[in-house]
């Protein structure tokens, strides 16, 4: 008999307040409480809460033949104790009725696998102290964060003990083959891998409510005749997606909630499979090869790789100077830098930083709190000052200065958003041609502001940044004003024009030049100072 395995993603990250460099040194709480409680009641609300109703109902219908599983971040488990404790009681009503497992992640969704194998295994062991707390549960299968997965980071997972992984079925990884199989590391054979069948899974959870896609509307009857014509040898179709495909993402009006109270029953009249969780999938089939992964992948976008988080050199700089404070966080062994610590390598910071927008927007916006990367970085920049420099104060004398820590050189501050204004041109052209071939003018309005003497100037005084000092606050307000030129200069040569013959006019009467006289041109044109 063959096999369906239903996983779902839920996750809130603590989503920063807005954090500006004169809070640095005097505001030490970094988190939009007011936001982050509005977010997680309104997701609450359309989706975890009668989502997992309708799960517990169709368990109690069914029995154990209906088997799902869920992996909840440590984030999230901390915003349901402090904002919705209903929520984690419905979760705890679903792990009691014994068709529910919980897989283990990193505790805060965190980047930590590609990056500190000490900070992904802590993380790791925190998550499940977790899910034993709440669901009386040891979780056996691993799910990284957004289901990154490479033969290193498996290779680390088998060590700590799980028998079995899932991550994305990536087309240019499998090949030929089919993700409808159970697969081993390629480093350490022990550990199965569950491949998800990105097909079927985002027919559900992104074409479901489109309707000029051809299959619209999807029933639980044309699905389960797509899952009957999978080939007869391939033993396992795992369905991968977020939780807040349901009420969140895909409204109820849209239909996904009946969609998934039928999917059962047609399932059980009309085909030969069975429900099963990670861990009964990893027991019941036996792998058929290893699933070779050198580099790291993931479930997001096309690339199916981490340039969604790790793809331009704001969100690298700002990963790198976090985890430069790794070791002097484990020094110090402090309960409020420790949170800190924990909350500020969540995922979803450097998400917000992506540049990706122009191919990717909609998912990127999901309850974004910026206008633009930029802001993005600058904001995450500060609270990681303010964070590097208590812990400098409680490390006392012997400690490392902050500002080796988080400040940015004249040097780094020119090349990055030299190279960001360079990348987004780049993507415009591509996209958007007609709308790039209309602005010329102010494209050479910019270029003419770029090299003018003053502004060059300028830019080299006040761009470096020193932690604690007002030099810091002038590059920040010097790197908004280049990014926003990018869209909001226009051709100076006509204002200019007015203020020359403004000048011509005043001195009409001292020079004994008539009105139709055009102004001096070697005369040099005043500018207010932005």
């Amino acid at each position: 008999m063959k096999t369906i395995c239903f996983y779902f993603q839920v996750h809130q990250p603590f989503r920063l307040k807005n954090y500006r460099f004169f809070n640095i040194g005097h505001d030490h709480f970094y988190y939009d409480n007011y936001n982050n409680e509005t977010i997680i009641r309104k997701v609450s609300e359309k989706c975890y809460l009668p989502a997992n109703k309708l799960m517990l109902d169709l368990i109690k219908k069914h029995g154990d033949r209906f088997k799902i599983s869920y992996s909840i971040s440590g984030t999230a488990l901390d915003q349901f104790e402090l904002y919705v404790p209903e929520v984690l009681e419905s979760f705890k009503k679903l792990a009691a009725t014994g068709c529910v497992e919980f897989l283990s992640e990193t505790d805060s969704h965190s980047l930590s696998s590609v990056k500190s194998k000490t900070e992904f295994v802590r993380q790791v062991q925190s998550h499940n102290e977790k899910i034993m707390k709440h669901f009386g549960q040891e979780p056996k299968v691993f799910r990284n964060t957004e289901l990154i997965y490479s033969d290193n980071i498996g290779e680390i997972v088998a060590e700590m003990g799980y028998k079995a992984i899932i991550t994305e079925g990536a087309k240019h990884v499998l090949g030929w083959k089919s993700s409808n199989f159970l697969y081993f590391n390629a480093l350490n054979p022990k550990l199965k891998i569950l491949l998800k069948n990105f097909k079927l899974s985002d027919d559900i959870s992104f074409r479901f409510s489109n309707r000029e896609w051809a299959e619209w509307p999807l029933t639980a009857d044309k699905f389960v005749g797509w899952l009957n014509n999978i080939d007869k040898k391939e033993e396992v179709v795992n369905l991968f997606m977020n939780y807040d495909t349901f009420g969140e993402r895909l409204t109820a009006e849209t239909g996904i909630f009946n969609f998934m109270k039928a999917l059962p029953d047609v399932i059980f009249a009309h085909s030969n499979f069975k429900f099963a969780t990670p861990s009964e999938v990893a027991d019941g089939h036996q792998p058929v090869a290893p699933y070779n992964v050198p580099y790291p992948i993931s479930w997001a976008d096309e690339e199916r790789d981490l340039t969604a988080w790790l793809g331009n050199e704001l969100q690298d700089e700002a990963f790198d100077k976090l985890y430069k404070l790794e070791p002097l966080v484990n020094s110090l062994n402090d309960d409020e830098i420790n949170r800190d610590w924990i909350y500020l390598q969540t995922s979803d910071h450097f998400y917000y930083m992506c540049t990706k927008f122009f191919t990717d927007g909609d998912l990127h916006r999901l309850y974004n709190p910026y206008d633009t990367p930029y802001q993005a970085f600058i904001n995450y920049m500060n609270v990681i000052s303010d964070f590097a420099g208590r812990i400098n104060q409680k490390m006392g004398k012997t400690g490392i200065p902050a500002s080796e820590l988080t400040s940015l050189s004249e040097k780094e501050i020119n090349e990055l958003i030299q190279k960001h204004e360079r990348e987004i041109e780049k993507l415009k052209s591509k996209i958007k041609p007609k709308a790039i071939a209309k602005t010329k003018p102010e494209a050479k309005a910019i270029e003419k502001t770029k090299k003018e003497p003053v502004a060059i100037e300028k830019v080299k005084k006040e761009s470096k940044v020193i932690t604690g000092t007002k030099k810091e606050s002038k590059a920040i307000e010097v790197t908004k004003k280049i990014a926003n030129a990018i869209e909001k200069t226009k051709p100076v040569a006509k204002p200019v024009s007015k203020t020359k013959t403004a000048e011509a006019k005043s001195d009409k009467t001292k020079k004994n030049k008539s009105s139709t006289e055009k102004p001096d041109k070697k005369k040099p044109v005043t500018k207010k100072k932005s």
